[in-house]
């Protein structure tokens, strides 16, 4: 039985997002659950090859799709993040692209058996790293904000270049080799690339002013953005072939750095885009894929080649162009460690096989080996390693999860107070100096500054907090706290307290934004008082003996449950909706009446 289109279409869309899912719920790299997903319905069952099923539009779609993903990726880089790195990934982005453009086509040549012009051809696509596959191994491993800002602007920013690289070698070649040499070809290549930038500067100057200006609808913003996108790659990319990469990614950090209010607007909805892209393109490239090509991998040479360029090309482009940049050996040991090929060498090296074989370079047939090769074992050695290399270097994000309160009263402070306990990060934020004044006086980790400016979103490293509580003493705040941050967070890790009960007319604002803390109907009024009356937070220790049922029975009517703490470390909030329950081994934190504590403190001391 043939397999039809439609079937096709479905099954990459839920092995993508089914692989998504399992590297999400056991804390794998996406991108290996999603090769070997695709390695197995493709070459080795058989049971789909998207490239003959799509045909003629196979390609295109890859090159769209890529597009978009490294526009969505560029739209995060902002200049002001760069304070302090600026050096060292400019670096990386020229000299060190350079010198693994070098070493890449010797190691081609020697190692792989290459003919020059190929060597050097390949050698300039593989400086690529790609938001494709830095993306989702930045958001696996908890890296401190350095290292990590370096891999993303190196993956984004490189992506355009390598593929420039290859054309330009492949230019260089042509007109050397004629018989007739013609610069035209040549200056063409210049001009291309000078219109690609301009084009997405002016593109996203323009989307800009008229988002600001009011010239496009809500509800239009993210169609006409997509069109856009599409439109500002394909023009140049006509031209000449990789032009349209630079040009998305100038339009996307134009974008990132004109300062729109409306850029969260269509983030998020890009953000979800590109996560489908990405699903589906590994599946689609790795099941299209030969069983010839993966078995000629284990060629002595292709594996030599790999890991030269894994072990010697990588680290030395690095060390070499960061010297003097201020980077720490540790941070140079992690970025010249991790360097991933992802869809961008797969798709431009399936291109550059074709354009070469016409040419007359009969080993030009390697490249697709080579490529798949390198792509794969730099996915899974480096999807594996990222974080146990970056917990070796102290370079990541270590502890239990921690949680970032929005308002300063007594009630978050002793609450906050109970996290440092559990040896918690945990992080007070308010705007008003007075209110932070509790968080002063009993020691508690503070920032003073608005939570949803900008300026916050460069000055506040979240990364070490997977929580978020906004107890403040305004439900419109607390919810446009919750809705802003639902998104980075999930709906489940974000929470509110209502100030009181007069406030919520209707309970309308009550239904917007997080879930509401606490299985109890109680504000943050009655808390506050409750703290005021001498209430404690107390922790309670399930046993086979003393169970759940039997601590429920027997708990003060007056007390709070407020979260209990798995034996692994995991954290669950009590909440109206709440899924989970506690069991043996686990420990309760609830706000308890002073009375009862003071009581079994005199029945232990008797």
């Amino acid at each position: 039985m043939e397999t039809s289109l439609l079937f096709v279409i479905m099954l990459i869309g839920v092995l993508g997002i089914g692989s998504q899912w399992l590297a999400w719920k056991y804390n794998l790299p996406a991108i290996v659950i999603m090769s070997i997903a695709g390695l197995i319905v493709g070459p080795f069952l058989g049971i789909m090859n998207p490239e003959a099923s799509f045909g003629n539009l196979y390609n295109p779609i890859i090159s769209v799709a890529v597009a978009i993903i490294l526009f969505e990726g560029s739209l995060n880089l902002s200049f002001k993040e760069l304070r302090g790195l600026g050096r060292p990934i400019f670096r990386i982005a020229t000299i060190g692209a350079f010198i693994a453009w070098i070493l890449g086509s010797l190691t081609a040549h020697y190692m792989a058996g290459l003919s020059w012009e190929v060597a050097f051809v390949i050698g300039g696509l593989f400086i690529v790293t790609g938001p494709t596959v830095i993306m989702p191994l930045l958001r696996q491993s908890k890296l401190k904000p350095r290292p990590a800002k370096i891999l993303k602007w190196e993956g984004i920013i490189v992506d355009p270049i390598g593929v420039l690289l290859a054309v330009f070698a492949f230019e260089i070649i042509t007109f050397f080799t004629s018989d007739a040499k013609d610069g035209s070809t040549l200056l063409l290549f210049f001009i291309a690339a000078i219109f690609a930038v301009f084009l997405g500067w002016f593109c996203g100057k323009t989307i800009g002013w008229m988002f600001e200006t009011g010239y496009i609808p809500e509800f239009l913003k993210s169609p006409v953005v997509v069109a856009v996108v599409i439109f500002c790659f394909t023009l140049p990319d006509e031209v000449v072939h990789g032009t349209g990469l630079l040009s998305v990614t100038a339009m996307g950090m134009t974008l990132a750095n004109i300062g729109i209010s409306s850029l969260n607007d269509f983030r998020h909805f890009k953000e979800n885009v590109s996560i489908l892209l990405i699903s589906a393109i590994f599946i689609m490239l790795a099941s299209s894929l030969q069983l010839e090509t993966i078995l000629h991998i284990f060629n002595p040479h292709i594996i030599g080649y790999v890991l030269l360029m894994m072990f010697a090309v990588r680290p030395l482009s690095i060390f070499l162009s960061t010297i003097g940049s201020g980077l720490t050996i540790q941070e140079k040991s992690l970025v010249g460690w991790i360097a991933p090929r992802g869809i961008v060498a797969l798709t431009v090296s399936s291109y550059f096989a074709t354009i070469l074989k016409e040419a007359g370079y009969q080993d030009a047939d390697l490249l697709t080996t080579l490529t798949f090769g390198l792509v794969f074992f730099t996915v899974v050695s480096h999807g594996f390693s990222i974080s146990p290399l970056a917990k070796k270097l102290h370079l990541s994000i270590e502890g239990n999860p921690g949680v970032i309160i929005v308002g300063s009263n007594p009630f978050t402070v002793e609450l906050a107070k109970s996290f440092r306990k559990g040896e918690r990060p945990v992080l007070v934020v308010d705007s008003s100096w007075e209110n932070l004044r509790y968080a002063r006086n009993e020691g508690v980790p503070f920032y003073h500054g608005e939570i949803l400016s900008e300026q916050t979103e460069y000055n506040l490293d979240t990364i070490p907090y997977d929580f978020i509580i906004a107890a403040t003493n305004y439900h419109s705040y607390n919810s446009l706290v919750c809705t802003t941050f639902m998104p980075e967070y999930g709906r489940m890790n974000v929470f509110k307290v209502d100030p009181n009960e007069d406030e919520n007319n209707g309970d309308i604002v009550a239904r917007v934004g997080g879930r509401s803390l606490c299985v109890e109907e109680v504000s943050l009024d009655e808390l506050n008082e409750k703290i005021a009356n001498g209430y404690v937070f107390k922790q309670t220790t399930l046993t086979d003996q003393f169970g759940y049922e039997q601590y429920k029975e027997e708990k003060d009517d007056e007390a709070v449950f407020l979260y209990f703490i798995k034996p692994t470390g995991q954290i669950y909030f009590y909440a109206v909706d709440m899924r989970s329950t506690p069991s043996s081994g686990d420990v309760i934190i609830s706000l308890t009446p002073p009375s009862k504590e003071i009581q079994r403190q005199i029945n232990n001391k008797k």
